[in-house]
């Protein structure tokens, strides 16, 4: 195993441990690893993900560092596995920041959020593999791509997230992808338009 390897398969590399030597947190930090991080989800996990609306992910490679926001109807996040989660992805502005990053580097963090009583914060910490092939994403209509990601989960402490009012239903955006609906409406925008894929 390479340095870089083990860098990577390790759940805290030297800067983190640096910086929880000079806070006297190696001690719980090391007992959070050890009780709490999970190779595979929980009843409140599925939950949580199956009503998600939306969720985080961040990816890289190299300097090319991207954070976005994936949603859609709630049940867009499916749980095909134990640990293995797989989302669609849409129709969007060509640019494939967080699916070009996952192609070239496939490890990314995932953060689901509830802010509503039980506030709930899911993180996870992924390796994804981006499906182009037609049979993965005709399971999700009008999508470019599937994203499969095998994950390490750990819960995160909700003490400083705001609350928010509960919403006893989630309404669905009205650029969620269906057969003919071109979704966002930028794509009318003139100075765009003529750059459109496919001729708009």
């Amino acid at each position: 195993m390479t340095d870089q390897q083990r860098t990577t398969d390790h759940f805290y590399h030297d800067g983190m441990r640096e910086l929880q030597d000079r806070f006297d947190g190696r001690r719980l930090a090391s007992a959070l690893e050890h009780h709490h991080l999970r190779k595979a989800f929980i009843n409140s996990d599925r939950a949580l993900i199956a009503e998600a609306a939306f969720f985080f992910i961040a990816t890289s490679h190299d300097n090319y560092v991207d954070c976005s926001m994936k949603s859609g109807a709630p049940g867009f996040v499916r749980l095909v596995g134990e640990n293995t989660i797989v989302y669609p992805e849409y129709d969007g502005n060509s640019m494939y920041r967080t699916l070009g990053n996952l192609r070239e580097s496939p490890a990314c963090g995932l953060l689901f959020v509830r802010f509503s009583e039980p506030k709930t914060k899911l993180r996870l910490r992924g390796h994804a593999h981006v499906d182009l092939d037609v049979a993965a994403t005709s399971a999700f209509p009008g999508s470019k791509a599937v994203v499969r990601i095998t994950c390490d989960v750990f819960p995160n402490c909700s003490s400083y997230m705001p609350t928010m009012e509960n919403v006893p239903t989630v309404e669905t955006s009205a650029g969620d992808p269906k057969v003919g609906h071109h979704g966002a409406s930028w794509r009318a925008l003139p100075h765009l338009r003529p750059h459109l894929p496919g001729g708009g």
